[in-house]
Order: C-alpha cells, then structure tokens, then sequence
C-alpha cells in the first residue's frame, strides 16, 4: 500500500520504518529540513534499538523515503498519518496545532480520497476537529472528495519499540464509518502484523482516543501508588521491596510497574496525565486519582536530593557526586521529564557536581545543559566514581546491576550510594562496609 507518515519523530519515524519493512511503500514528511536530510545519510536524532538497520535497508530499498514536500506526501498516500507531536501548553493540555495543521496541509493539496489515521496522542475529540478542519479546506477550495478520519493510538515502550510495532499486543482501531473500503484498507495495511492471531479491537473514535489516556495513565498509577507505598515503608520501619514481591504474585496486580523509584518520567507519562486531567476539568469533573499520580511522581522526583540533603545536614557546596544514568528509563537516551534533571539542578543549586554516565543520553545531555563547570560527563560508569564523595544511581541500566564493590569503595572518597532504583541488597552493602540509602527500605 502506499502511505503517507506526517511527522519522523519517534512514533512515526518507528511506524514509517516498520510498515515500510513489511513491504508498503512510506513516504515520510517532515518540516525540518535538516532532519530529513539527516535521514538519507542513515543519521538518526533518536536511540531505539533495532531502528538504525530497519530505517537503513528500507531506504536503500526505495520503499521508504524522507521529504520535506507536503504535496508529494498528500499526492502519494492513500493512507495518510499523522504523527506530529502534541507537546503540553502551558495549562498542561494537549497543543494540537501541529495536528490541525497537517491537516489543514491534507485538505489543501488532496485530489482524490483519503484515510486520515491520528497516531499522535491527542484529547477526546480531536478527530472531530481534525474532520472539521478538512471540511472547511476543501469546502473554501471549492470541492468535494471523499476523506475519513480514523483514531489509531500507538502503545510503544521507548526502549523496546520496533518490537512493540513489529509484534503489536493490539491494534486499537476508532472509526465512525461503516465504509468497507476504509475498513478493508486498514485490515491490509496491518495484515502481516496481524497473522497469528486478530489483534485489531474496533471502536468509536472517542472511545480509541481515551484508550490511550486511560493506558499510561492507569500503568503512571501504579507507578505513584508503590512510590507512596515506599513512602509509608520507610517511615513504619518496612521494606518495600518485600512488599513489592508480596502484592505482585496476586495475578490481580502483577510486578509491571510496581517497581518503587525517584519517579517517572519521558515523553508519554507526566504529559498524558496531566492532559487528561485538563480534559477533566474542561468538562467540570475533578479527577482527583490523576492529580494525586501527578502530584506523588512530583514529590518523588526529589526524594534522593532529600535523602542526600539530610545525609549531609543540607552542607552540599563543594561535594562531588558521581552519577549513574540520566535518561528517563533505559534503553533510550530520552531525558524529558527525567528524575536526573531534576536530581542534578538541586545539587546544583546547592552548590555541589556532577560527574556523570549513561550509555546514551551524554549527547542529550549535552545538548540540554551545555558546557558547566559544575558538570563533567565522563567515558563510563567507572570514570564517574574517581575522586566523588558518594555514588547515585538514578537509573536501571543493565550494565549498573552487578556492583564492583571493591572499586566503588576505593574509587569513591567515602563508600556511600544513594540508589533511586533498589538495585542492590542493603544487608550486603553493610556487611562490605558501604553505607548505602534506597527506597522504601
């Protein structure tokens, strides 16, 4: 099939890539001119893993290619996608001018029928506006064509995405039409994702919108619900971890996401929920479980400057910190919203450094703070130790997980780790001398 992806962020650069992969021919649009041009090189602004090689053959294949002409992208696609960003305005909501605006792009340039499929992120009822808009374009053209607005939420895991896209748990379809073309098109345009089994599940449109609100939003609650519950741990003299094991063999609740930490964060999470919440309030309910998830992930954010802060009775300036992972989670080097950056301005503030590592997201942070005196981002996690009065761990890499104790406690000017992710045993810790402060325990 021929498609159409506006935008080559990252849900549509990873959606370009795989449906391209499966063999339909994608044309990608993007604005960003250096972006596209980055993409014919087989440089790429984001770390999935897997998505270099898939971006990389398909490319050289000719059936996926980056333009910046939104006519030839309209022209081309039966299908068209939308996939652009819908970033939080200042009241938390969701911004859906760049949507609006490919549409109105859609509706300008469009000489035959069109799919329009929503995969950005967006607040209930934006299909609707999305079909207005169209509407109103071709009704000032002087037109009539046949389009369809459908609702298409993408449930991918940073870190694990191309998989997550290649072999989907389910494909949320949200149409208002009873058209066997369109529904015809979208069952062919999934197929091969949708062999062993029919994982497509058919709704409205609104209903596919607030799926996808509902998902992270319930998957952020159970995340602020272990960080109160370690909250509550540490202060009745329990450990959160044994807790954690005990509630999560209840089939009912399950370990996903009940791993207590200094909080979420990325790109999905904290601008999700707060954009539901404003939904909620914009048609007068008050969705008090949402704020409350926003408002625990907040506080949780500064639980290990806290811990640090008491430890050396609020005296940081001139301490050094070396610190392990920076990224949000692993396997990404997304640092939006992410715990280190709200770790590392505190520390900061008050007067102390940074030596840093994460696998990834050096150049993003990099990018994000520039050049400080106050921070030195260093070749490993090794490097970082040298010469630091303590060792914070902040995020769940898998090369972190086996502890060297010996060099820690020789590197490190005093044997002291703050851990924001219940990586080691405490009771081992002390037994090799290390003072050690997690979460809940």
């Amino acid at each position: 099939m021929n498609v159409t992806i506006f935008g080559i962020g990252y849900v549509g650069l990873v959606q370009a890539a795989v449906l391209a992969d499966a063999g339909h021919h994608v044309i990608c649009v993007d604005r960003d001119k250096e972006k596209v041009e980055n993409l014919k090189k087989g440089v790429i602004s984001i770390y999935e893993p897997g998505l270099a090689t898939i971006v990389e053959e398909n490319y050289k294949a000719d059936r996926l290619i980056f333009t910046t002409d939104i006519k030839v992208g309209v022209e081309s696609g039966d299908i068209q996608f939308i996939a652009v960003g819908t970033p939080p305005d200042e009241d938390g909501s969701a911004d859906l001018k760049y949507v609006l605006a490919v549409a109105d792009s859609i509706a300008n340039h469009m000489t035959t029928p069109k799919i329009i499929i929503n995969k950005s992120t967006v607040p209930v009822g934006t299909a609707d506006r999305v079909s207005e808009k169209i509407a109103e374009v071709l009704e000032l053209r002087g037109i009539s064509l046949d389009y369809h607005v459908v609702s298409n939420p993408e449930f991918l895991k940073e870190g694990s995405a191309v998989e997550d896209c290649q072999k989907p748990e389910r494909i949320v379809i949200g149409i208002d039409s009873n058209s066997n073309y369109v529904i015809d098109a979208i069952k062919e345009l999934y197929a091969p994702f949708n062999y062993n089994h029919d994982r497509m599940m058919w709704m409205d449109v609104r209903s596919a919108e607030l799926t996808k609100y509902a998902a992270n939003c319930m998957l952020a609650t159970k995340i602020s619900f272990m960080n109160e519950m370690a909250n509550l741990a540490e202060k009745l003299g329990a450990d959160i971890e044994a807790v954690r094991k005990g509630i999560g063999s209840d089939s009912r609740i399950g370990y996903q996401f009940i791993y207590p930490g200094c909080g979420y964060g990325g790109s999905c999470f904290p601008k999700d929920v707060q954009a539901l919440i404003k939904t909620a309030d914009s048609i007068g309910y008050n969705a008090e479980i949402l704020k409350s998830v926003d408002s625990v992930n907040y506080r949780q954010k500064d639980k290990l400057f806290e811990k640090i802060n008491k430890h050396y009775d609020k005296d940081l300036k001139g301490k050094t910190f070396a610190i392990w992972g920076l990224s949000f989670k692993p396997n990404t080097d997304d640092m939006r919203e992410a715990p280190s950056r709200v770790l590392m301005e505190s520390l900061w503030n008050a007067g102390a450094k940074v030596q840093a590592f994460d696998p990834e997201a050096m150049e993003e942070c990099q990018r994000i703070y520039g050049q400080r005196e106050d921070l030195t981002l260093v070749v490993n996690q090794n490097s970082a130790l040298k010469g630091a009065d303590a060792l914070i761990i902040v995020t769940e890499w898998q090369n972190f997980k086996v502890l060297d104790i010996e060099y820690v406690s020789k590197s490190l000017k005093v044997p002291l780790i703050f851990d924001g992710r219940n990586l080691f045993s405490p009771e081992k810790l002390k037994n090799n001398g290390i003072k050690y402060y997690s979460i809940g325990r």
